[in-house]
């Protein structure tokens, strides 16, 4: 137990999906394929407490989310959610579009690299968690659906109208929120969305090999990447230019820098420490 989290205990139980450990490596999966692994009230609580949780369990280095069978997210539950959104007042509806909003802040603030494991659909928002994502790996099968306006919202949910410009540009966000068309996984690999396009048989080897890579990687210094991109974002050049020279400087004093320039002396490669 990392002492900064104090006397709060570690979840070892989630209901309302599946999660794993294998070494450096996290798992969390979706297991509602008979209806296209939605998500529902519990799933994005959950979802959201275990992203706090995670930089606090020792030995994580990367996670990875996925969905059972065919489908990666079709989305929220149409009965389940929506269905009792329609009976809500105002300030229950509150609540609930700034818990499904905090699981977007949370991928983006957790210091862990974030991979997700797309097959078939991903709509909704099951679209805006893959878009918050750091890796996007996307089978062949793979299709994308911003499909708010389809059910009479905005577009612009869960930070889709903030995240989405910044990776396929403003022209392509605009169509995919306002329209809400599905799209392939070609199609999406145009648009910049997709990080990796395999076949689907080789998506599970191809997710394996990139958490590999990362978990073995300077995990310090991705964190400190992934902390600088989302900071960035709305910050003026000079800010942007100050917070990296703290942080480089930062990460100068650290073991894993210094092994970098031992192994380059002697020819080897880097064994990374995360530290």
């Amino acid at each position: 137990m990392s002492r900064f989290r104090a006397s709060a205990p570690l979840t070892t139980d989630w209901s309302h999906f599946d999660f794993t450990i294998d070494g450096p490596v996290a798992t969390v999966t979706l297991n509602r394929p008979e209806k296209l692994n939605p998500l529902t009230f519990e799933s994005y609580s959950d979802l959201r407490d275990l992203l706090a949780e995670l930089p606090h369990r020792d030995g994580v280095k990367v996670l990875v989310i996925q969905g059972e069978g065919r489908g990666f997210c079709g989305g929220g539950d149409v009965n389940e959610i929506i269905g009792e959104l329609l009976k809500m007042r105002a300030a229950d509806l509150m609540r609930f579009t700034k818990m499904t909003g905090d699981v977007i802040r949370a991928m983006r603030e957790c210091p862990v690299p974030i991979i997700v494991k797309i097959q078939g659909i991903a709509a909704g928002a099951g679209a805006v968690i893959a878009l918050a994502a750091d890796f996007r790996i996307v089978g062949t099968s793979g299709r994308f659906a911003f499909l708010f306006t389809k059910v009479g919202l905005s577009g612009g949910d869960m930070g889709a109208a903030y995240l989405l410009p910044r990776v396929v540009g403003l022209g392509r966000a605009t169509q995919l929120l306002m329209l809400g068309d599905t799209i392939d996984a070609t199609t999406a690999d145009r648009y910049g969305l997709v990080s990796e396009l395999v076949p689907d048989e080789e998506l599970d080897d191809a997710v394996a090999a990139l958490a590999a890579r990362l978990a073995s990687g300077p995990t310090l210094a991705f964190a400190q990447t992934k902390s600088l991109l989302t900071r960035e974002l709305d910050m003026p050049l000079s800010a942007a230019i100050e917070l990296d020279a703290m942080t480089q400087a930062l990460l100068m004093t650290t073991d894993d820098h210094a092994e970098f320039h031992a192994a380059f002396n002697a020819r080897r490669k880097p064994e990374w420490k995360g530290r």
